[in-house]
């Protein structure tokens, strides 16, 4: 594979008095994986978009080696593959026909058949895609974005409503495309995915990066502690007054005490809970996640 760095320089994208976009710059290197994390409404989309040539900045410009998109936008249909957060297909098509119909739109292609057995696909190739299971759909579209053997891959949420099984075996299709020297750029809904198969992270919200780099690199910078679980029955007024605790967040039923003393923490915990005769429920303790950096950064959870 072509060793080419995609540039995104300052793009900016405005509906109406909404900026969904605004003057992102992110470097994403040949042959990695690289991973946009953001809640709904940050801007995800939006910057594939771009970045695909689906949708033209307002502001901005993006390279691919030292090809600019926007002056050679056939350039860049040729050479990326691209699965969209929600494809649409003909339903009485076959996979096979839906396969073979996309095949005929390039120059540069892979054969139906290898594609149809590297998906696991076989069974189905002589199904109509109105009959598919949305697992089977997801790697349909997958075949069909690579079909054209594209230099680099954008996956929108390509794991969203797959089944823990399905899940898995496509994020072992993702790790061949990139041994294979592809790059690939996906959004992800799931902090695991994107700790498992990301060499790099940006963070997004409010259209703008808040920060990128390994997983390892993100926590260090802002969650450079443990981290203890527990009921919220405690309460969070009580939590944030213990001397050693940074900082406090709320996570469904249960409170994140982020601290760099965790047995100060422990004890402090253990003492209130003897003073006020209160079991302490859900306690755990942890090192600091990829979701705690999102939590530092962004302020809400993945899904808000």
């Amino acid at each position: 594979m072509p060793n080419k760095t995609l540039r995104v320089e300052r793009v900016t994208k405005r509906y109406g008095a909404l900026t969904a976009v605004n003057q992102l710059t992110l470097t994403i290197r040949a042959g990695e994986v690289f991973a946009l994390l953001g809640p709904n409404g940050a801007g995800k989309t939006t910057t594939l978009e771009m970045i695909e040539g689906l949708r033209q900045p307002d502001e901005g410009r993006v390279w691919w080696g030292d090809v600019d998109l926007a002056q050679k936008p056939a350039y860049a249909r040729q050479r990326f593959g691209v699965q969209l957060q929600n494809s649409e297909f003909f339903e009485l098509l076959t996979v096979r026909e839906t396969l073979e119909l996309f095949h005929s739109l390039y120059r540069q292609r892979l054969a139906v058949p290898d594609l149809i057995v590297r998906l696991d696909l076989a069974e189905k190739q002589h199904a109509r895609v109105g009959s598919l299971s949305g697992g089977q759909r997801q790697r349909l579209a997958l075949a069909c974005a690579l079909v054209n053997d594209p230099e680099i891959v954008f996956l929108d949420e390509p794991s969203a409503g797959l089944d823990p099984q399905a899940r898995q075996n496509l994020w072992a299709v993702i790790r061949q495309l990139q041994a294979e020297g592809r790059t690939v750029v996906l959004t992800t809904h799931y902090m695991e995915e994107a700790a498992a198969l990301a060499d790099r992270v940006a963070i997004v919200d409010h259209g703008t990066i808040l920060d990128e780099g390994t997983v390892d690199e993100l926590i260090h910078r802002h969650t450079p502690s443990a981290v203890l679980e527990l009921s919220r029955e405690v309460g969070r007024d009580v939590a944030s007054a213990l001397s050693s605790v940074q900082r406090v967040d709320i996570q469904a039923d249960a409170l994140l005490l982020v601290t760099d003393q965790l047995e100060k923490t422990l004890i402090e915990l253990v003492n209130w809970a003897n003073d006020h005769q209160r079991p302490l429920t859900g306690l755990k303790t942890r090192q600091a996640t990829l979701e705690d950096v999102f939590l530092t950064l962004t302020g809400r959870s993945l899904r808000e």
